[in-house]
């Protein structure tokens, strides 16, 4: 209902909150019938064509960057919700597979620039990810854009003016993944701190990031939350007062303290 969806972003505002839309201009569905895929009865008006407008891993279409009706279709997508619901800013998905023709895919970034600023960028959408940045900056002064990119790439928290992506905060995805694979794959006094400090505290100078202690891909991936590696089961029963102390969930608890506390 979009008017309960504006009379939620009012209430947040009137009680001082900021309110972020996770939008993914990443990829497309790839539906012909209720997407915009064949819009215009070929392949290609919003995509590339061929192998190159598809995404192997997420069985999608990759929109085409330079063509005039993508750039009129993403960009006054974005102008929308900040005209029409008052949002405060956006969370863009999947930032490296935008900024990449491989998409991300297979590939590490620990080999130097040449990674990041060679032919497999994708110009087009770098320049895309820049008019965004700049469009809704100056439609929003204030407006807070967040991007989802786990390469690394060198100035997207800069601002537009200097050369850079424009970027306000980048999502500090190694967090998670890093507090999911210690509770996985060992027991807490085998934590390495240097190992989780550099995760930590690893990224561009200057940058700002948004770093948090548990992703949202977790939910997506079948995996459990913080809460259920270290409590598992025992929280079913044994995290009521009607019940005698249950040193699981007491040690789960406090732990879970600790994780949120270091990461913030």
């Amino acid at each position: 209902d979009p008017d309960s969806l504006k009379r939620l972003i009012d209430e947040a505002h009137a009680m001082g909150m900021s309110v972020l839309l996770d939008v993914v201009h990443s990829h497309a569905a790839k539906n012909v019938i209720d997407g915009i895929n064949h819009f215009d009865g070929t392949p290609h008006q919003y995509f590339h064509e061929g192998p190159e407008g598809y995404h192997s891993l997420w069985d999608s279409r990759i929109f085409n960057y330079s063509h005039w009706e993508v750039l009129r279709f993403l960009l006054s997508n974005l102008r929308w919700w900040l005209d029409e619901y008052k949002f405060d800013g956006f969370r863009f998905d999947g930032v490296t597979s935008i900024l990449y023709k491989h998409h991300g895919i297979g590939h590490c970034f620990v080999n130097g620039y040449g990674e990041y600023f060679g032919l497999s960028t994708d110009i087009d959408a770098c320049v895309y990810l820049m008019l965004a940045n700049d469009m809704i900056h100056t439609i929003r002064p204030g407006c807070i854009s967040i991007a989802e990119d786990v390469s690394g790439m060198p100035t997207l928290c800069r601002p537009v003016h200097e050369g850079g992506f424009g970027f306000d905060y980048r999502l500090a995805m190694a967090a998670p993944d890093m507090w999911i694979k210690l509770l996985k794959e060992m027991t807490d006094d085998q934590w390495d701190m240097g190992y989780i400090v550099h995760t930590l505290t690893n990224r561009r100078y200057k940058e700002k990031v948004v770093c948090y202690a548990e992703s949202h891909d977790q939910a997506l991936v079948g995996d459990k939350t913080i809460a259920f590696w270290l409590m598992d089961k025992e929280m079913y029963d044994g995290m009521s007062l009607l019940t005698p102390a249950n040193s699981i969930v007491d040690r789960g608890i406090a732990m879970h303290k600790v994780i949120r506390m270091i990461t913030m």
